[in-house]
């Protein structure tokens, strides 16, 4: 029997309020969705794969917009409506070219009231793939418990489950991270991380040595786990794969920088859909170094993510060239 849904992610969506300067000097704001679990739906969607987000949003303008933006891109929305919750509201300015700083209004939001009940409605519409990401589990002891919850009912279902640590300090602390987040590689089959993020899945070497070879022992360390594969993102350097069979690295795609905001995520979108696609390996980092590119190269956190036929774009054009 055919899963109804390639792709199920749950978590927080907010409102984002984006700033080309400091936010201190005033000056207009644009309003966007953000949120790293809908920034890879809409990738997922966009690579022609059948997605469904769910998750809580106050009942509110900036709650409706959010329903709303997501199902313009075609996906599907298994949500909740708290009548007493704010929906989570997100300012971000462009301090520096190279910094972006972010601001949450998040705290008690409705976003945070996830729940185990959410997980089971989800859950209901048969997906290949689930994927989950560290931030919804900082968002609230409730919302912890629902995304191990999710992880461990996935498993025991045959769901390929993916996990993205996505760490965020402005939420929680490493040690709380960690301690949050680790058990839930018995239940993970794709595990996603930042460079320096393996750490807070997987104990680092007491002996120290260098970043790679630390790195290699983190990875053997969740792959005994479990963990099929543990995907490491390093941003400008690329990404690479470490499974049993070995580890495969990739380069990242050389474009010009605007916006480095969802780059993480829209990788993940590219590795995923190649993973639903049946890609091997190799296909899955070259799909999501892609993708990363597209969302550096263009602004917003996925609003410039590709199309499939976009796919083929970078690195076969030539920088500046206009396509008439």
């Amino acid at each position: 029997m055919s899963s109804a849904v390639d792709l199920l992610t749950f978590g927080e969506s907010m409102v984002s309020l984006r700033s080309a300067g400091p936010l201190s000097a005033g000056g207009c704001l644009d309003m966007h969705v953000a949120g790293a679990e809908s920034n890879v739906a809409v990738g997922v969607a966009r690579l022609g794969h059948s997605v469904v987000w769910a998750g809580v949003v106050g009942a509110d303008p900036q709650g409706e917009y959010i329903l709303r933006q997501l199902r313009s891109e075609r996906i599907g929305t298994h949500h909740r409506v708290d009548e007493a919750r704010s929906t989570g509201v997100m300012f971000l300015e462009q301090r520096t070219a190279d910094i972006t700083r972010a601001f949450y209004y998040r705290a008690g939001s409705a976003g945070s009231t996830l729940n185990r009940e959410d997980v089971d409605r989800a859950l209901a519409a048969g997906p290949r793939v689930l994927h989950l990401t560290g931030i919804t589990a900082a968002l609230s002891p409730e919302a912890r418990q629902a995304v191990e919850y999710a992880a461990r009912r996935a498993a025991s279902e045959g769901i390929v489950v993916s996990l993205d640590v996505n760490y965020r300090s402005r939420l929680w602390s490493r040690e709380a991270a960690r301690a949050a987040l680790s058990p839930l590689a018995r239940y993970t089959d794709v595990l996603i991380a930042s460079d320096d993020e393996l750490d807070l899945v997987a104990a680092a070497p007491s002996d120290g040595g260098n970043s790679d070879d630390a790195e290699t022992a983190m990875a053997a360390s969740l792959l005994e786990q479990g963990v099929g594969e543990v995907v490491v993102k390093r941003g400008a350097a690329g990404a690479g794969v470490h499974t049993a069979a070995g580890r495969i690295e990739a380069p990242a795609v050389a474009v010009t920088s605007i916006d480095t905001v969802g780059a993480g995520d829209a990788f993940t979108a590219g590795y995923l859909s190649a993973l639903l696609d049946g890609g091997d390996v190799a296909c899955r980092l070259q799909r999501g170094t892609v993708t990363g590119a597209f969302a550096v190269s263009t602004a917003g956190d996925w609003e410039g993510l590709p199309s499939r036929d976009e796919l083929s774009m970078l690195g076969t054009t030539a920088s500046g060239t206009t396509q008439r």
